[in-house]
Parts: structure tokens; sequence; C-alpha cells
């Protein structure tokens, strides 16, 4: 019996599953995350961006406890515990590869649980990190829907 493929998810799948002003964004991230099921992984370092970002940044946060029962189910899902040695990867990524530190950490994470694949809008689609490519789930939707 072979294992699913790992996916990492970046927060902003995650935060779209909330977001009553991205409809569009928010049924395709339903789709996503129904598609993926137990093959999902996120990291501490999401979890933590979710609830700051549907409690904080969208136009109509969610009440802390809602916020706060969506960590808990999400906490459910395969999670990476970012590490000392993450970060210094993280740093060194950043560095060689001019990316965001945050970006960088995101995808040290999905390299270090063995992803192939992460899925988020922030990252350029189609860029490669060794044997992890990056995905932007929501580049066929129509420009102007959600934006």
């Amino acid at each position: 019996m072979s294992v699913a493929p790992r996916i990492f998810l970046d927060t902003n799948v995650l935060v779209y599953l909330f977001d009553a002003d991205t409809p569009v964004k928010r049924q395709r991230a339903r789709e996503i995350v129904s598609e993926i099921g137990a093959a999902a992984v996120l990291s501490t370092q999401v979890l933590q961006e979710f609830f700051v970002s549907v409690t904080r940044k969208l136009a109509r946060p969610l009440p802390v406890a809602e916020a706060e029962a969506a960590v808990h189910d999400l906490a459910a899902l395969d999670v990476v515990v970012i590490d000392v040695p993450m970060v210094k990867h993280a740093v060194a990524l950043s560095r060689a590869d001019r990316l965001p530190f945050w970006d960088a950490l995101i995808v040290e994470a999905a390299r270090a649980h063995g992803c192939r694949r992460l899925l988020s809008e922030d990252l350029q689609d189609g860029r490669v990190f060794g044997d992890l490519r990056v995905e932007n789930p929501f580049r066929r939707l129509a420009e102007g829907e959600d934006s």
C-alpha cells in the first residue's frame, strides 16, 4: 500500500477557507482541502499566521473563539514543528535565493517533511526548491473575482 504524497498548505489557502469576502477563492480552498485530505501538511508557523490573519487581517474577522476552534481543527493535520535547524536553513535560503525569510521558512518546513508540492498564492507559481514545487492553486480563477 503506497502512502499519498504529502502536500504543504501555505497560510493563504487556509485563510480563504474562512474569508466570506472571497467566495470563489473560498470555494477553491474548500475543494483543495477536501481533495488533499490526510496528505495535507502545515507548520506551526502556518497555524500562527492563520490565527493572526483570520482575527486581524480579514475585512470581516472571525471571532476569536471561532478562530481558536479552527486552529484546534487544523492542528489535527500533519503539523511540522519549526525547530532551530529549519530556521538556520531558512536564513541561508533567504540569503541565497533572495526570498523573504517567512517564505523561506515555509519552504524549509515543507522540504523537511518530504513534501513534493507547496500550495501557495504568495510564492512564484512553478518555482522549484530541490524536490519541492510551488503551485498557486488560485492561478486559474478569473481575474477580477476575489482579488
